[in-house]
């Protein structure tokens, strides 16, 4: 149910609509079908006006009604799965334009947020916003020891804002679920919901700040990425306090290209950036637009705002690079049984249904020189076609879809003629085959004995315990002496196994927790703890089944 400010907020909604020529949005729902007559009161109806494009109107009209939902924008924009393109494309292009709030209001939040004055803190800060958007904005300041950082606080009120409109959002998309037509394929409560998790994830400078910093610890001491230091001891859930950058836009080319910085070398850079960071580091920054990217005169990225990052599980991860993997080996029935095997679209789903969707896709592709097929465009279109399948996007694929987009775009921009695919199918393949290989066999037994290592002393005290039970048993059975004297000797052969397999299975598990040493080849290590292990539970079975 509305209250009277969210009616109010609503009719001022519905005034923006017709303002710029989107009335049709309003009397198309089956809520106002009634009142479709009142198109021809209206003096536009008579009078044709000029109007932009219907997706640059719906950009115009999100801009009109405030940050929010300029923020709620960006975001939609990002789900190509259920826009059509267009509206898509036009929508990323919404920027946060917000004039900045007073210096003497942030200076107040963050003297509260600190307990303290800032000239305590700070020996120099600029009430002038160097930046300003829709969540906070960021001021220049100089701390005791001399060091120049940022700070950026939170707007105030914002969350009671967020708040108001969110509650405006879920009113809105509960009567489009019921009366438009396309509501319930749309789901527009849903995409509120996504939205809302999102908006309050960013009003969390804390959280923000601890992005920034995992971020950082996986790039340390890297030539291609830089990541600025958080300075946790003025660092709040409104206000965070990070080591001031300079450097030159990403966007400014033709100055770039006069610092005699290669855009080539960057094109390439942006890419494998970005592959490391969703293969390697599995957690990757998922907003990397323009305005939150610098470079060096090295030619070394600078990345700042990290409110929204993306992980992915090991099996997405797996599944994502065989499927771009067998993609571009025109292997389209791999990629269905991928899906599957996934669990991205329902088990049921026929593979050579799906199959034939996605040669359908994809065949048009190839077509183009493999430099002008576009990684993130691909992902859309099998997004699409999966959808009729049942899939159900999971928001970390749309984070990695959305940030893919954002990293070809760029890189095309800086080099027109960089080859994603040359440059991001070496990595893939080799980051398969430490999945599969030896080495990956090494590593995953290696992370998984931590679970256990504990345990492994306990083995032999385990086995003893078994073996105890077991001849208190055969002491009370009554057996002729033959009986028990072949009893006993079968529990002491399942004692020795026992422990044998315990000596194995301790010594094995200390070899790879301490490393196999100089004198001993990792390849050789591997096999050796590799069959003490198998020794070892070969033992423990054997005792088992003795007794």
């Amino acid at each position: 149910m509305m209250g009277p400010r969210q009616a109010l907020r609503l009719f001022r909604i519905n005034w923006v609509l017709l303002r710029h020529g989107l009335d049709e949005v309003i009397l198309a729902t089956h809520l106002f079908r009634p009142l479709r007559w009142i198109k021809y009161l209206l003096p536009w109806h008579w009078v044709k006006r000029d109007l932009p494009p219907y997706p640059a109107r719906v950009r115009l009209v999100l801009e009109d009604l405030g940050p929010i939902f300029v923020k709620f924008g960006q975001i939609l924009s990002t789900r190509r799965d259920l826009l059509p393109d267009d509206l898509a494309v036009e929508l990323a292009k919404l920027q946060d334009r917000v004039p900045p709030f007073d210096g003497a209001a942030a200076r107040a939040l963050i003297e509260k947020a600190w307990g303290r004055p800032i000239e305590e803190v700070l020996d120099q800060f600029d009430p002038v916003p160097l930046a300003s958007a829709s969540i906070a904005q960021v001021h220049t300041a100089r701390l005791k020891d001399g060091t120049e950082v940022v700070v950026k606080v939170l707007r105030p009120g914002i969350e009671r804002t967020i708040r108001q409109d969110l509650g405006l959002m879920y009113a809105v998309a509960h009567l489009a679920h019921k009366y438009w037509k396309d509501g319930r394929r749309l789901r527009p409560i849903e995409v509120v919901r996504e939205y809302e998790k999102t908006i309050y994830d960013e009003l969390d400078l804390q959280r923000e700040a601890a992005n920034a910093s995992q971020i950082r610890r996986n790039w340390l001491g890297s030539e291609m990425l830089y990541i600025p230091e958080i300075y946790w001891d003025w660092t709040r859930p409104n206000v965070m306090v990070m080591e001031r950058i300079y450097g030159t836009p990403v966007g400014e080319v033709e100055k770039l290209k006069a610092q005699g910085v290669s855009m080539k070398q960057l094109g390439e850079r942006g890419v494998e950036i970005f592959f490391t960071q969703v293969f390697r580091d599995n957690f990757f920054h998922a907003d990397m637009h323009p305005g939150n990217i610098f470079v060096e005169p090295s030619g070394r990225y600078i990345s700042i705002d990290f409110g929204i990052v993306g992980t992915l599980t090991t099996e997405d991860q797996r599944y994502l690079a065989e499927n771009l993997l067998a993609f571009f080996e025109r292997d389209y029935r791999r990629v269905a049984e991928l899906h599957v095997e996934s669990g991205w679209v329902p088990p049921g789903t026929r593979v050579d249904e799906f199959e034939a969707a996605i040669r359908t896709v994809s065949e048009p592709i190839f077509e183009k020189p493999l430099s002008e097929i576009s990684f993130g465009h691909f992902l859309v279109r099998l997004f699409q076609t999966a959808r009729r399948f049942d899939m159900e996007i999971q928001p970390q694929l749309v984070l990695l879809e959305k940030t893919l987009l954002n990293i070809e775009g760029l890189g095309r921009q800086l080099y027109p003629e960089l080859d994603l695919w040359t440059t991001a199918k070496p990595y893939m393949e080799r980051w398969m085959k430490d999945q599969v290989g030896l080495k990956g066999l090494f590593d995953r037994t290696k992370r998984n004995l931590y679970s256990v290592a504990d345990q492994a002393p306990e083995l032999p005290l385990i086995a003893y315990r078994m073996l105890m039970a077991y001849d208190k048993q055969v002491r009370s059975a009554k057996f002729d002496q033959a009986q028990v004297r072949e009893h006993q000797a079968t529990a002491s052969g399942s004692m020795l196994k026992s422990i044998g397999g315990a000596t194995l299975l301790i010594c094995a598990t200390l070899v790879l927790l301490l490393g196999p040493g100089h004198w001993l080849p990792e390849q050789a290590a591997a096999g050796l703890i590799a069959a003490a292990y198998l020794a070892g539970a070969w033992l423990f079975v054997s005792a088992a089944r003795a007794g």
